[in-house]
């Protein structure tokens, strides 16, 4: 059976998840349905979802070996390059739909098979290794935004714990839009790089200037109070994560006196993703990223992304 050089998991390890990350030869991707084409992938990006899939959640052990990744541009059968959108339909999920490396394999390997309807154009100007930060962190930032938040209403944005892929790709996003945006963390460091974005950086729980139209939140219990502090009347306070506590104490009262939204959401459509990579290739603006290593070092980028000190996007170069 043909194989290609992959990272992937082998086993589950929830107290170390490195250790279940094994970077060695798996089969060739197989086609689920007629429709579907094999992508040669030239860069990925991580993201947590490969941490988590590492540690075994949403990814069983019945389900191993499983190639990681759900972000790739790469090169389709007909030699076009390519931005792959990274949720398939998925008759064998409850959900009817699944993220690469969840049931079909993913997008950190030499190639990926995906339906061909996946498949967007690469806009010129954007680079391989740019795009390949946008169809997961950023067009979930963009559907906060825009789907949900509907930041087109707001003149003032809070982005909660910028730092993350997400929250990064929100607080670029909204200033590129001309809001004023408002963004917290807790180093220091990642403060003053929040502010060379655009963005009045705070520390956590701190007293905003005013009360903002839309909440970017990610963090969860430990930022949602003060995003429901940091709320103006009628402001929408958009969910997509949970990375510190998914239980929070919400003071209803605050909710329906000033007529508060709280919205999830995860990911986006197709038509999401075109809209984040115009907006990028049309207006100039370009994804934090953090560090890019080539796929030699792929388990390098792995740690550095479970260090906790990345700011913007850990990216893989598949042809280095």
């Amino acid at each position: 059976m043909p194989t290609m050089r992959a990272a992937f998991a082998s086993r589950i390890d929830d107290a170390d998840p490195l250790a279940a990350l094994t970077v060695g030869e798996q089969p060739e991707p197989t086609h689920w349905a007629d429709d579907w084409v094999t992508v040669r992938v030239l860069a990925s990006s991580l993201n947590h979802h490969d941490l988590w899939s590492l540690r075994g959640v949403g990814l069983p052990a019945d389900r191993l070996p499983m190639i990681l990744g759900c972000d790739a541009v790469g090169v389709d059968p007909d030699g076009n390059e390519v931005v792959v959108y990274p949720l398939i339909a998925d008759p064998g999920d409850p959900r009817g739909i699944s993220i690469l490396s969840e049931h079909a394999p993913g997008t950190l390997a030499e190639r990926v098979a995906v339906p061909r309807s996946n498949l967007l154009p690469l806009p010129a100007g954007l680079s391989a290794t740019d795009a390949a930060c946008l169809p997961t962190a950023w067009l979930t930032a963009w559907r906060m935004l825009t789907t949900k938040g509907r930041v087109d209403e707001a003149d003032a944005v809070l982005v909660q714990g910028a730092g993350g892929g997400v929250a990064t790709a929100a607080v670029v996003l909204a200033v590129a839009m001309g809001k004023r945006v408002y963004a917290t963390s807790r180093d220091a460091g990642k403060r003053d790089r929040i502010a060379a974005l655009g963005a009045t950086a705070l520390e956590p729980g701190a007293r905003l200037p005013e009360r903002v139209d839309v909440v970017i939140e990610t963090v969860g219990a430990a930022t949602f109070d003060h995003s429901l502090k940091s709320a103006a009347p009628l402001a929408r306070i958009v969910v997509s994560g949970a990375t510190a506590g998914f239980e929070p104490k919400v003071n209803l009262r605050r909710i329906f006196a000033m007529q508060l939204e709280i919205l999830g959401t995860s990911m986006g459509t197709p038509d999401d993703l075109a809209q984040v990579l115009a907006f990028c290739a049309e207006r100039g603006v370009r994804p934090v990223v953090d560090s890019v290593y080539p796929f030699s070092r792929v388990a390098d980028a792995f740690a550095r992304l479970h260090s906790g000190q990345v700011f913007g996007k850990v990216v893989v170069d598949h042809t280095s």
